[in-house]
């Protein structure tokens, strides 16, 4: 098995009214079979809502499966107690870096994550310098997200999650939903 796949993974939005009636029933994904390996690059192209950023989300655990399965570095994403494991597993970048942005300094940013997950304070800073480096925005570390262009932005947000070492980086954007596996090593 990959580091990614997911077995006959089904998922639908469901809109209901007031009342919790059922209105709509919109399939995003539908008996979907996809196996990652480790080193692999995978692009999931299709028009807009056909589920790409849905099968991300499936592979970070922010989503969980109606049928089938996703497993993620051999956990099951369904199963509460591997959530955050999978979460570290996985990093998600999403396609509007404001929404993950927290940082009043994109360095600060940067070294969000690790921090959390509780990586020494020096080992923090190499991360951060080298998740910087990786994405070409080492001169910008002081300055504030704010005053980042878009593209900026989501270059901040990928060292963010690469500064976490996940063994696999997923990223969506308006046409592609990317999966990089064995990001570990950047």
């Amino acid at each position: 098995m990959g580091i990614i796949k997911a077995v006959n993974l089904v998922f639908d939005y469901i809109r209901r009214d007031e009342q919790e009636n059922v209105e709509s029933v919109n399939r995003a994904l539908d008996h979907v079979n996809i196996d990652i390996k480790e080193g692999d690059f995978v692009a999931i192209l299709g028009h807009n809502g056909s589920g790409k950023s849905t099968f991300a989300k499936h592979v970070n655990g922010l989503l969980l499966p109606e049928e089938g399965t996703v497993w993620v570095s051999d956990m099951d994403t369904s199963k509460e107690q591997n959530l955050w494991h999978v979460r570290r597993a996985a990093g998600m970048v999403f396609q509007n870096p404001d929404n993950q942005i927290i940082g009043n300094v994109v360095e600060e940013d940067v070294g969000f994550g690790p921090e959390n997950i509780g990586v020494p304070t020096e080992e923090i800073w190499e991360r951060v310098d080298k998740s910087l480096e990786a994405v070409h925005m080492t001169a910008y570390r002081l300055k504030s997200p704010n005053k980042l262009s878009g593209g900026q932005k989501q270059r901040v947000a990928i060292a963010g999650v690469m500064a976490m070492r996940p063994g696999a980086l997923c990223w969506t954007s308006p046409r592609p939903c990317w999966i990089q596996t064995g990001a570990r090593r950047s």
